[in-house]
């Protein structure tokens, strides 16, 4: 069993002390630090590139989960690989503009995890053909593009549907994670948690974090 993993999406962060913002989350507990890279195509909004996750990757310790929101992620994979992300994520919904797999096993062979997302009105079985290539699957609990929207339980069968793939690796939920609905992705299997505002907006993030481990491992059981 995968363990659990609380990952502040920096997008929620106060850019104008990113620094800061980022040495608070990690001291707060989080696992991972999760970016999202928006392109103004893919997703009708625009975010940061690889300049920014550099100077990011420079105050972190925790590893860098990299979602490209983006149409051509072939072409910009290298150029976040080179500003420093440990998982680097696309979504299979671009996959008409390139070779999926063969981007998924450039990205492991530069010793990174490699994973793939899918829109809430996606089906996981296009994810079949790559199971074995994955280390992780980030299923999105909100259509991809802006913070703070509803989470959407419909999507939480997918977790499911990936297992009866054969899929093995992490699996990651986006959109809407928060206290009051963080134990409802846990209990499908999800292992992996974006929150953004929920620890971001939180008066104690330390304390917003253990809660939502706790919430979280709580809904796995004993051996969560």
């Amino acid at each position: 069993m995968h363990p659990i993993r609380i990952a502040p999406s920096l997008l929620a962060a106060d850019f104008s002390r990113l620094g800061e913002e980022v040495r608070s989350v990690e001291d707060a507990g989080a696992d991972w630090l999760h970016l999202d890279v928006m392109d103004g195509h893919f997703v009708p909004n625009l975010t940061f590139g690889p300049f920014i996750t550099a100077a990011i990757k420079k105050c972190a310790t925790k590893p860098l989960d990299v979602h490209l929101m983006i149409t051509d992620p072939w072409r910009y994979a290298d150029a976040f690989l080179d500003a420093g992300a440990d998982l680097l994520t696309f979504h299979i919904e671009v996959a008409a503009q390139g070779d999926v797999g063969k981007l998924l096993d450039h990205i492991r062979s530069r010793g990174r995890k490699a994973g793939l997302s899918v829109q809430p009105d996606t089906p996981v079985a296009l994810l079949a053909p790559f199971v074995d290539r994955l280390d992780l699957v980030l299923v999105m609990s909100v259509f991809a593009g802006f913070g703070g929207q509803k989470f959407m339980a419909s999507v939480l069968p997918k977790v499911g549907e990936l297992r009866a793939l054969g899929y093995r690796g992490e699996v990651s939920m986006d959109g809407g994670i928060a206290t009051g609905t963080i134990a409802q992705s846990a209990a499908v299997g999800t292992n992996v948690f974006v929150a953004g505002t929920a620890v971001f907006g939180a008066p104690d993030r330390r304390a917003r974090i253990a809660e939502l481990r706790a919430l979280a491992k709580g809904a796995r059981g004993p051996a969560g």
